[in-house]
């Protein structure tokens, strides 16, 4: 359903995913497609999150119009699709990401797929990134950037790249400068409150974000201590709305004062909530998060 106040939510792909997660053995989920969009669409969610590695195995089985089918049953209007690495680098990992990149928008048309997310630089060795690869080239990356943007746009698809505290775009500052500077009208910022509080990002700098700039948000929450690494924490730790430490309220209120008005993803990873029975996960999921803007 949509809020009395027209808030859409959009339940992120390891929201739904079950038993799996990120860097994990696979990412490949255990709950067929068609049961976690009529999941989603049951406790009132318009919008899901797909991921390269899922959709493959999917379309495999029934094609990509099938999948449309079922979305678009659901009513689901919108779709995100994750997470294209690499794209701003050269030799091995570039030609790799250029290949998965052209499979990807021709997905995504496919789909009608709103947002291609894109990932920072993370590091070859998430455990020991190399100095070089946690400093942004950020002319490099700006430039590349709008080659990415360029090239969705010839299939009607956005791009929005994430700010995370343990790769190379970090800051508001250095992520502003390379989506800014690039200034394609199909190019934004995927901001997620988890990024933003252990970053340490005052939430009050989202407001002067140009709103054009601003492509997605995500939302969750977390406990006050970092457990284990920062990218351990956020694939193992994280909390829903309201039931941990971040002020979920006080966040959507900046989002909101920069002008923000499309749909709200909620990303939940978690050790203990993936192991929840799928109509579960949907339930709370979606209620603790549509509570926040009460």
């Amino acid at each position: 359903m949509t809020g009395k106040n027209g808030i859409e939510l959009l339940a992120a792909f390891f929201t739904l995913g079950g038993d799996v997660y990120p860097f994990g053995p696979t990412e490949i989920s255990p709950i067929p497609f068609k049961d976690r969009v009529e999941a989603a669409a049951k406790v009132g969610y318009k919008g899901m999150g797909l991921i390269h590695a899922d959709v493959q195995a999917t379309a495999a089985q029934m094609g990509l119009k099938e999948m449309k089918r079922i979305a678009d049953d659901n009513d689901i209007k919108y779709l995100e699709y994750e997470f294209l690495s690499g794209w701003y680098l050269d030799g091995e990992r570039r030609a790799k990401s250029d290949v998965m990149r052209t499979e990807m928008l021709e997905v995504a048309q496919g789909l009608g797929v709103r947002n291609l997310k894109i990932a920072p630089g993370l590091g070859s060795d998430l455990y020991a990134p190399t100095e070089a690869e946690m400093t942004p080239d950020v002319d490099r990356m700006r430039e590349a950037f709008a080659r990415v943007c360029r090239d969705a746009a010839e299939y009607g698809v956005r791009v929005v790249m994430e700010i995370m505290p343990f790769s190379n775009v970090r800051t508001l500052e250095v992520a502003r400068a390379i989506v800014e500077g690039a200034d394609q009208p199909n190019g934004g910022l995927l901001i997620d409150i988890w990024h933003m509080a252990r970053g340490g990002i005052p939430y009050k700098d989202i407001e002067k974000i140009p709103s054009r700039f601003i492509g997605s948000i995500e939302l969750d929450d977390a406990d006050a201590d970092v457990k284990g690494l920062l990218w351990e924490d956020t694939i193992y730790h994280r909390r829903l709305p309201g039931e941990g430490v971040l002020k979920p309220k006080e966040f959507i209120k900046a989002v909101q004062n920069a002008g923000y008005e499309g749909p709200w993803g909620v990303e939940i990873i978690s050790e203990t909530y993936r192991k929840l029975p799928l109509a579960e996960q949907a339930k709370r999921s979606f209620e603790t998060t549509m509570a926040q803007f009460k």
